[in-house]
């Protein structure tokens, strides 16, 4: 697929993973569309895109708003054209015990990251048929493969997304829409092993225990690049020193 040109729209783009893969695919041609909830990180994100010498689209949306979602898909079609690349980067959690973890709080965490994935994937598919192919790359992590205590929404939407994510690649091959997951193990954010403040205090950790998210967007830049007949159906992206994985 030439990235020159396409179309793409990242969400989770204000910040870690989402943020570098706009960057990456900004510098591989693409016109990109930053989806986010965080206005003040989302410009900072825009600028950054721009400045890599990209084109940028700062589009603020709660991705648990599922009207919000639609609407912001229209604006980037009417903006910039119709998306050939999706990647859904964002994701939420609200940690802790199953039994004490109230019920408003699991189907926030489903909305973000399951829903908004069907539904963007909903929304894209016809635009992508339309233009004979295109790729969405849907961020699950290593919480997608093993499930761990007081993370039982984050690990059950991620699990159900591996689910979605082969539904979704049967449906699109006939029309050349490759559709895969990849499984991030830990990297140097705020979502990943070290908060914002540790970072800060502790400097970035060493990438064999915590990946860059430049090198997992490179990656993913990869995957939207490769040759239009080859599929990747998943991958786990993990360090080589985390323990458990691949």
């Amino acid at each position: 697929m030439e990235l020159a040109g396409a179309v793409a729209v990242v969400t989770g783009a204000s910040s870690g993973l989402g943020r570098a893969t706009s960057v990456r695919l900004a510098e591989g041609g693409a016109r990109v569309a930053l989806f986010a909830r965080a206005r003040g990180d989302l410009d900072l994100a825009e600028a950054e895109v721009r400045n890599a010498g990209g084109v940028a689209a700062a589009v603020p949306v709660d991705l648990s708003d599922l009207s919000a979602v639609a609407a912001a898909v229209e604006r980037v079609v009417a903006e910039l054209g119709p998306p050939q690349v999706l990647v859904n980067a964002a994701g939420t959690d609200v940690p802790g015990p199953a039994e004490a973890l109230p019920v408003a709080d699991f189907e926030r965490v489903v909305r973000v990251n399951l829903t908004a994935p069907f539904l963007l994937a909903k929304l894209v598919f016809p635009h992508m048929r339309a233009a004979g192919g295109g790729i969405i790359v849907n961020v699950s992590s290593v919480a997608g493969r093993r499930g761990w205590a007081n993370a039982s929404a984050y690990c059950a939407t991620k699990f159900a997304l591996t689910g979605l994510t082969e539904a979704l690649a049967a449906e699109g091959a006939p029309h050349g829409i490759r559709v895969v997951t990849i499984y991030p193990g830990a990297m140097a954010t705020h979502w990943g092993s070290f908060d914002a403040g540790q970072r800060g205090e502790r400097g970035p950790p060493a990438p064999e225990y915590a990946l860059p998210p430049s090198e997992v967007a490179d990656y993913i830049a990869w995957l939207t690049a490769a040759p239009d007949h080859m599929l990747v159906t998943e991958a786990v992206v993990a360090p080589i020193r985390e323990r458990g994985w691949p």
